[in-house]
């Protein structure tokens, strides 16, 4: 008596199908991302203003539909990249200050170090350039930025300076002038990453990143310690500015 054959073909079809099945699961949790990619590449080569929806499907390779289906406007997709890419390493990086236990200089430089190489060093670095050159013609994004990026950025590197004021590494300086301070240069090597350092101009000097964050932190750091000289004064906090009735 012999054996009956395996069933091999039913098999075979059965594997495959969950093949796929598995291989579109993994598109669909994926797709958020390629959306939000092709939508930064778009709004930093053509503005956001300029940028249409049905581009950004196209370039992600799906229908504007199923765009809209993740991102219901194109301000909501300005504002998903924008949490994608910056809200998100902010809350990062306050997570690490709150268990940081180095000196406050080694954090602050940390934080520099890390924001440079996951996004000023990063295609995601021209979304300074949109929000400079466009956000004045929508206010409502202007709001958007400032509660999502400015503020809490400020919250971190103020938070960091105060740090160091309370264990008596920096000296008392106005802390809300002393993150812009640390801030501004890193946007503007963002910027310059997205304008003059895509052209071949000349007669200009090159800018090396890596030695302009290390000359930036020197120089700030330095002024932030505490001298010996000094006489104690009281530290500045951030608060409202109260003039004159």
């Amino acid at each position: 008596m012999h054996d009956e054959p395996t069933p091999v073909a039913p098999a075979l079809a059965e594997a495959a199908s969950a093949a796929d099945g598995a291989a579109r699961q993994r598109r669909k949790e994926a797709r958020p991302q390629e959306l939000l990619a092709a939508a930064l590449t778009l709004f930093v080569e053509k503005g956001f203003a300029a940028t249409r929806t049905e581009e950004v499907a196209r370039l992600a390779g799906v229908s504007k539909g199923t765009l809209f289906l993740y991102y219901p406007s194109k301000e909501e997709l300005f504002k998903a990249v924008v949490r994608h890419n910056l809200t998100s390493l902010i809350a990062e990086g306050e997570q690490l200050a709150a268990c940081f236990e180095g000196s406050s200089s080694e954090l602050l430089g940390l934080l520099v170090q890390t924001w440079w190489e996951r996004f000023g060093n990063t295609p995601a670095a021209g979304i300074h350039k949109i929000i400079l050159a466009e956000v004045r013609n929508f206010p409502e994004l202007a709001q958007f930025y400032a509660d999502e990026v400015m503020v809490p950025a400020d919250r971190l590197f103020g938070g960091c300076v105060e740090r160091g004021v309370a264990r008596g590494e920096f000296r008392p300086m106005p802390t809300h002038e002393v993150s812009l301070a640390l801030i501004a240069p890193l946007i503007f090597m963002a910027i310059h990453r997205h304008s003059f350092g895509c052209c071949p101009v000349h007669g200009t000097a090159e800018m090396d990143p890596e030695l302009m964050l290390k000359t930036h932190l020197d120089l700030v750091l330095r002024g932030l310690q505490v001298r010996p000289d000094e006489p104690p004064a009281k530290t500045h906090r951030k608060g409202p500015v109260k003039t004159a009735a």
